[in-house]
């Protein structure tokens, strides 16, 4: 029996970008669509139905953002924006239209593949916080065993506060993905909050004090200027990351 590849579609009017990503995802096995404008974008999406778009948002014949409009229009496939701006609020416009992540020109192949892997465990959410859940969560010598509510470092247990807790799973079930600012306000603190951005501020960094070897350049809890929160959750088959569900 023939194993289905992964397939992904990329909508991109750079050529050699276009040649350079195709022959990256090949080379790991995806199943890769190309298209060099918004029209043929559309096109492939539809006929196609990859599983997740790589969508550029400087197109020769329409805008980025009329194209993944469209997409929305009858598909809830997972897609990844490509942009050269590094304005948090034009991603941020991106995100509300029905993006589920961005990545900013220029960008490591390693990055991408990054988000395309995340991408691809949630297909699209359902809901604006991602409720993937999971059980233990490892990451360099911290270790989160969400059912028991226990942290540890190094070996030694971590104390953190019910808020902290509840920021750090909600940020755990998206898997490294991003969660945007307001919807972390709301879920932790509901409705009303989304404007509060200094509550965010306040628990993020005490986290990072609790658990980063270097608070003021973090390597697991990051944030995304403008936008939100991301804990970058470990890929499976690397020694220093894990996570099980």
């Amino acid at each position: 029996m023939t194993t289905k590849k992964t397939s992904i579609a990329i909508v991109d009017d750079d050529p050699r970008l276009l040649n350079t990503l195709s022959i990256n995802f090949k080379a790991r096995g995806y199943e890769v669509h190309q298209a060099r404008t918004g029209a043929e974008g559309l096109q492939v999406v539809s006929q196609q139905q990859p599983d997740v778009v790589i969508l550029d948002m400087g197109l020769p014949d329409m805008d980025g953002t009329v194209v993944l409009e469209g997409i929305r229009g009858w598909s809830a496939v997972p897609v990844i924006i490509l942009t050269a701006r590094s304005d948090p609020l034009f991603s941020a416009a991106a995100l509300d239209r029905g993006a589920d992540d961005y990545v900013t020109k220029p960008f490591s192949m390693e990055e991408l593949l990054a988000r395309v892997r995340v991408a691809l465990r949630h297909g699209s959410p359902q809901s604006p916080v991602r409720r993937t859940e999971i059980a233990v969560v490892r990451a360099g010598d911290i270790v989160i065993d969400v059912p028991h509510h226990s942290i540890t470092k190094g070996g030694e247990p971590l104390h953190l506060t019910p808020t902290e807790w509840g920021v750090l799973t909600t940020l755990l079930r998206a898997h490294g993905g991003l969660v945007r600012k307001e919807d972390l306000l709301s879920e932790i603190w509901g409705p009303g909050f989304e404007g509060q951005g200094h509550y965010l501020r306040i628990y993020t960094s005490q986290l990072r004090r609790k658990m980063e070897d270097d608070p003021a350049h973090p390597r697991f809890l990051l944030t995304e200027p403008g936008l939100g929160y991301r804990f970058v959750v470990p890929e499976p088959g690397r020694e220093e990351y894990g996570y099980s569900e």
